[in-house]
């Protein structure tokens, strides 16, 4: 699993960039991940939501799903992707040959994004006590001010004043309740290290992209 940076360019559909050169990059990727055994791609026009899909290994090349924010996959040679600038990309594995990517911005988080994913493992007969979690780049709690109806939403009770949200702790609140074996968090903060990342508090229209691959 993965995480591009700005040094890599937007894989933003939807940014400033000409059509072409962001498709270059995706075309790119997928040549990148065919050279290691990986013959599926899987990424999704996101809306913030709490929609997970499983993927199977039906098809081939790379496939663009419609208003969904997760994916998981029991089927080796699938790449499971999601375009990030400041919410956050978490990757779920477990050792037995599963994976997931989620779109965890502070709606999918308060919407339960993580438990939808989590679950989606234990139906698919994969423990989620056995599965490793990790949260990668995201806006930090330092950064990310937001206003009352937003905390109202994540943490279930009124709110009457803006504070300052730290999305990373919130969902790792939610994994522990899932007993998973491994959580991780990465150190950066898309906003405070904007010279390496796009963030969209900072202006950026440019996304960075979250990848996970089942060999």
């Amino acid at each position: 699993a993965f995480t591009t940076g700005r040094l890599a360019g937007t894989f933003g559909l939807g940014s400033d960039e000409p059509s072409g050169a962001v498709t270059w990059r995706w075309d790119v990727l997928q040549e990148s991940l065919e050279r290691a055994g990986i013959l599926r791609l899987c990424s999704a026009a996101q809306v913030h939501g709490a929609t997970v899909v499983r993927h199977e290994d039906t098809w081939r090349g790379w496939l663009r799903v419609r208003g969904v924010d997760g994916h998981f996959t029991a089927s080796r040679g699938t790449a499971l992707a999601v375009t990030v600038a400041d919410c956050t990309p978490v990757f779920i594995a477990h050792p037995a040959g599963a994976i997931a990517a989620l779109h965890a911005g502070w709606r999918g988080t308060a919407a339960g994004i993580l438990g939808v994913g989590m679950s989606m493992f234990e139906r698919a007969g994969f423990p989620a006590d056995e599965c490793t979690v990790h949260l990668g780049p995201s806006i930090c709690g330092r950064c990310y001010e937001v206003g009352p109806e937003v905390l109202t939403a994540v943490f279930g009770s009124p709110e009457t004043a803006k504070a300052l949200l730290d999305v990373h702790d919130v969902l790792a609140n939610q994994a522990a309740r899932f007993r998973v074996s491994s959580l991780t968090k990465s150190e950066f903060c898309t906003r405070c290290d904007n010279a390496h990342f796009f963030s969209h508090r900072a202006g950026d229209t440019g996304r960075q992209l979250g990848v996970i691959a089942l060999q």
